[in-house]
């Protein structure tokens, strides 16, 4: 695990908040705040910082569901679930679109159709990655 990993491991559980335990879905800012915002405020390893709309037009060009998947699996120096693996896929999606829209981007929070696109996404990339492993 790089330094970078443990760093965004120890931040996030460090920020988890007791009382947000078993109150139901996260909202996509609380995620942000609690998670992403360690390295995205900082822009650490080049995470884009929400609101710098030129580092996140070609993200949000991805699309939703496509952006989603690849960071829900880990991306370039991001980890799977941005390091906190309890979020569910809801919680992790509204906190990505949270930040695409402060970028710019016209993103609405996941419904379970977004969500049945984002899963189909995470498989593509799983098998992709799990391809280039061998």
């Amino acid at each position: 695990m790089s330094r970078v990993h443990r760093l965004v491991l120890a931040c996030s559980a460090a920020l988890l908040p007791l009382a947000a335990a078993g109150q139901g879905a996260l909202r996509g800012e609380q995620v942000y705040r609690e998670t992403c915002a360690a390295c995205h405020e900082s822009g650490i390893d080049k995470a884009p910082k929400p609101g710098d709309r030129k580092a996140w037009a070609p993200l949000i060009k991805e699309g939703q569901h496509v952006l989603t998947a690849h960071a829900w699996v880990g991306v370039r120096k991001m980890p799977a679930r941005g390091g906190r693996p309890e979020l569910t896929l809801d919680e992790f999606s509204r906190a990505v679109a949270h930040m695409a829209r402060a970028s710019g981007g016209r993103w609405p929070d996941p419904d379970a159709k977004l969500l049945t696109r984002i899963e189909r996404e995470v498989s593509k990339r799983q098998a992709h990655l799990a391809r280039d492993d061998k």
